[in-house]
């Protein structure tokens, strides 16, 4: 058995500056969860169709369970881990607990990074497949929503609580 090709991997992990040596073939979900011990992002489906594993790099929501490691020398990496604590969580953390987001918990992480970068997106008016009008401002939208967090699958159903959370943060009533 030949051994594995190894590369020195530096990433930034919720602010905090990591250098790695890793298998290059390793995905950026397990240097994640079995490098960092950063398990809050989930192993779901590891073929990117369930969200279990989104994490938010560079500011842009991916399937950490689909991307390498080495791909993201230099990256700016958020887990559910790295957007609040228990004593001060996100907005959007407190929002799915308000709004009974989560049921079993397996998918929220990933439903809660989505939710983060989702909102970021409405923000900066990039449209959706569902965008009604492509010269108005951006709206936050059921439809909006919706059609954004479709990669992210819940397998409890809690999809109208998890919109209800997002609406809330968006600044929305829910």
């Amino acid at each position: 058995m030949e051994q594995p090709v190894l590369a020195k991997v530096v990433l930034t992990v919720n602010g905090e500056r990591r250098e790695l040596e890793l298998d290059t073939r390793t995905s950026l979900l397990d240097a994640a969860r079995e490098h960092l011990n950063l398990t809050g992002s989930k192993k779901g489906c590891d073929h990117g169709q369930c969200g279990a594993c989104t994490m938010i790099v560079d500011g842009r929501r991916i399937n950490a369970c689909l991307t390498l490691a080495v791909m993201h020398q230099g990256s700016e990496i958020v887990t559910i881990e790295g957007l609040g604590r228990p004593d001060n969580l996100h907005p959007m953390q407190a929002a799915f607990i308000t709004h009974d987001g989560y049921q079993c918990g397996y998918c929220t992480p990933g439903q809660i990074c989505s939710g983060v970068a989702v909102l970021s997106e409405i923000k900066a008016g990039i449209p959706s497949h569902v965008t009604a009008d492509l010269n108005a401002p951006m709206q936050v939208t059921e439809a909006e929503i919706r059609e954004r967090m479709s990669g992210n699958i819940c397998r409890c159903g809690a999809y109208s609580n998890i919109v209800a959370a997002m609406t809330e943060v968006a600044g929305r009533p829910a």
